[in-house]
């Protein structure tokens, strides 16, 4: 705990059976109340390894469900474990887990209730073998989504994410999409719940056994980013009433 706060790590995994290891060994463990795993279906060894090296919380998903679905999983999951931090951390080694402390003091000593481990901060992304076609969109879309969110990140694309308990009560994100744009949508919801995001420089690596969308993937993931920041402009003006924004049910 820090400052009497519970601090839980999810771990949403699809196929990390070759990675989960080191990650969970890097994970700081003194820190760290509980981790919890939400595997989706995966059709390698993931759960036989997290079960070899310890974890003692893991979710096993009957059918796939997608990145998104495996995130609200692991939310709901970490929610019910009574967690006042979380921190969504990739099982397949992309983002160091020694970061981890740095992410949930700023929470933990109310500086920011979301912080997000930004790639773009210095030079972690191409340092760290982001595909240059990915950088570029990266930036691309971050400069649209700013100007549409009327936000200054440097990043909104980033994987690695920590949440106050607040946050995650508050925000509707089980009614988001399944897939990979569940990220971006949750954090519109974030800004219209009027929280802020913090960012720390966070280096990355890209490697074979890093799971890692393809070009397809990656445009429909780009395309539904634009969806969720124009739908995010039009509700700020007061143009349309997006459900993405309704209260959370009870």
């Amino acid at each position: 705990m820090i400052n009497n706060k519970k601090v839980v790590v999810v771990l949403p995994a699809y196929k990390a059976g070759r990675t989960l290891e080191n990650t969970y060994r890097e994970i700081p463990h003194d820190l760290v109340d509980e981790v919890v795993i939400v595997d989706d279906h995966s059709p390698d060894d993931t759960v036989e390894v997290a079960r070899r090296i310890g974890i003692r919380h893991i979710v096993i998903h009957p059918a796939n469900t997608g990145y998104g679905g495996n995130q609200k999983s692991c939310y709901k999951k970490a929610l019910q474990l009574g967690a006042d931090i979380v921190v969504m951390l990739h099982p397949d080694y992309q983002y160091t887990p020694r970061l981890i402390p740095s992410m949930v003091y700023v929470i933990a000593n109310d500086i920011y209730p979301v912080v997000m481990g930004s790639r773009i901060l210095g030079r972690g992304a191409l340092k760290g073998g982001m595909p240059f076609y990915k950088y570029v969109a990266n930036r691309l879309l971050t400069f649209v989504q700013n100007i549409l969110l009327d936000r200054k990140l440097s990043e909104y694309h980033s994987g690695y994410r920590a949440f106050s308990r607040e946050v995650l009560q508050r925000i509707n994100f089980e009614d988001n999409s399944d897939d990979f744009v569940f990220d971006n949508q949750i954090l519109s919801q974030i800004f219209m719940a009027g929280f802020e995001i913090g960012e720390i420089t966070c280096p990355t690596s890209y490697f074979d056994e890093a799971s890692s969308i393809n070009f397809r993937r990656s445009v429909k993931y780009g395309f539904g980013v634009l969806q969720t920041s124009i739908i995010h402009f039009l509700h700020r003006k007061g143009i349309i009433n997006s459900p993405l924004y309704a209260p959370k049910k009870s």
